[in-house]
């Protein structure tokens, strides 16, 4: 993923802030030798603290044989992705329809190590973590290795823990562009108003404002 200056996040806090609202996303993992890398969505729950997530996939998925091949492992959260159409990016001095269309997202790759986990005690104390980050009002009965419901279940999923080694992480909202051509791109997603354009909108008014600061 290319990172330009501008599109860079202005501190750690930014992504972290970001990503703790995002839980969803896919794993790759090499392939096998010529063939191309396999690409698992899937639902996590990661904790800054350990700096590392988890999550877990059933025992068939093919995806087992290339984690202990290569265990380094990439996982890519993107959302709040809207559609730029040219005319809004055009410079000040330059006619609409000189404006070139481009696209505005948010990104965050997470370099891991991944650690296959079957202990059936591990996997239960992993799917409780991810049943409390996903399923705070609770409502649940607890994971246990031997208990009902999850402990006739487990043998037929692996857990996955996902040292996270490396972030990079992305904000490309026209950051490169002048303080009026951005205010105007703004003023166009509040009027077009589709789906993620708030989003958008908020990321880049918050990334001006810490350019004025």
């Amino acid at each position: 993923m290319l990172i330009h200056p501008w599109d860079a996040p202005t501190d750690d806090a930014e992504w972290q802030d970001w990503l703790a609202g995002h839980d969803f996303g896919q794993l790759a993992v090499n392939g096998p030798a010529g063939a191309p890398p396999l690409v698992q969505p899937l639902h996590f729950a990661y904790a800054p603290a350990r700096r590392e997530a988890v999550t877990h996939l059933a025992r068939p998925n093919p995806i087992w044989r290339a984690l202990e091949a290569a265990p380094t492992v990439l996982l890519s959260v993107v959302d709040d992705y809207v559609f730029i159409p040219g005319p809004w990016q055009a410079a000040e001095e330059d006619p609409p329809e000189h404006g070139v269309p481009t696209s505005f997202y948010a990104a965050v790759q997470l370099t891991c190590t991944a650690h296959i986990v079957d202990d059936p005690q591990e996997k239960a104390a992993l799917l409780e973590r991810q049943i409390g980050h996903f399923q705070p009002e609770g409502g649940s009965a607890p994971v246990t290795a031997d208990g009902p419901p999850y402990g006739r279940q487990l043998p037929g999923i692996r857990g996955l823990r996902l040292e996270v080694t490396d972030v990079r992480a992305k904000f490309k909202y026209a950051g490169k562009r002048t303080e009026a051509v951005q205010q105007r791109i703004s003023a166009r997603l509040a009027e077009r108003d589709a789906p993620r354009d708030a989003q958008a909108r908020a990321h880049q008014q918050r990334r001006l404002g810490a350019g004025r600061s």
